[in-house]
Formats: structure tokens, sequence, C-alpha cells
């Protein structure tokens, strides 16, 4: 029997990092269009920060994303 592949969790810092490095703003911009402090938002996004749902909310609504739980 074949063994099945199993897909890494793709944490949501990941996900936001990837967003930004496609899109064509700065994390500098990011966060100053959002108001959420730069260097929390940099560390959130290194994977060794934390942000409120309320600081991704704002920054879903800079990149014209929606933060959402299934």
């Amino acid at each position: 029997m074949a063994k099945r592949k199993t897909k890494k969790a793709v944490t949501l810092s990941e996900q936001l990092r990837h967003i930004i490095e496609a899109g064509d703003l700065s994390r500098y911009e990011i966060a100053k269009r959002s108001g959420v402090d730069a260097s929390q938002l940099h560390r959130f996004v290194r994977g060794t920060g934390r942000l409120t749902t309320d600081s991704l909310d704002k920054i879903g609504a800079v990149l014209g994303l929606r933060l959402f739980q299934d």
C-alpha cells in the first residue's frame, strides 16, 4: 500500500507573508495604512509574534481580504 503524503498546515502568519510578498505594498506601508504597529506586523509575519483579530481585520482591509473561520 502506498504511503499518503500529508500536507503541512499553513499558518495564518505564513499565508499573510506570502500575500505580502506577492503584493505591491511593503510591510511598512501595510502597517501605516492599517494603523497596526510595524514591528508587531513584522514579528507576526516571521511567526514570532501575535496580532489581535482587530489588527488582522485592519490589515485585511488594506489588502482587500476578509478573515473568516471555516
